[in-house]
């Protein structure tokens, strides 16, 4: 049997008193129930290192909402693998329809993320499936 995994996408939101304060609450509710799951947060960039620090020595997994291809380069706003990693990410969110609709990222592109993923050693979150509206439609 597969092992059920939980991951949380944070988005755009929780700065980093914030973040601090919904870590403690989820530890909290981790010591208080037994949970046979994997738990993953990825909080946004700017919190990771705090988050990293604040998870250290539990059961919760830090991953990051996005990365890109490149390992360095003249690239503004973007973030390599090896970014990820001295932050503590194990896991890393690829494919997600945001990034699809909004960014224009296309398969190519997220296939060089998912390679680049992979061979840094990162554990790829990959994310198929429809947007809401076609959900809804």
């Amino acid at each position: 049997m597969r092992k059920i995994v939980v991951a949380g996408n944070w988005k755009m939101n929780k700065n980093l008193n914030e973040t601090a304060s919904l870590i403690s609450e989820i530890k909290k509710a981790l010591s208080e129930n037994k949970v046979n799951a994997d738990v993953i947060i990825c909080p946004p960039f700017t919190s990771l290192e705090t988050a990293s620090s604040l998870v250290k020595g539990t059961s919760i997994k830090l991953g990051a909402q996005n990365m890109y291809f490149e390992d360095s380069g003249a690239f503004t706003g973007e973030i390599s693998a090896d970014m990820l990693k001295s932050v503590g990410c194990e896991y890393v969110i690829l494919g997600h329809s945001e990034r699809r609709t909004i960014f224009g990222e296309t398969d190519e592109i997220i296939n060089k993320k998912l390679k680049k993923a992979l061979q840094a050693g990162l554990k790829p979150i990959f994310c198929i499936g429809e947007t809401l509206e076609e959900r809804e439609g």
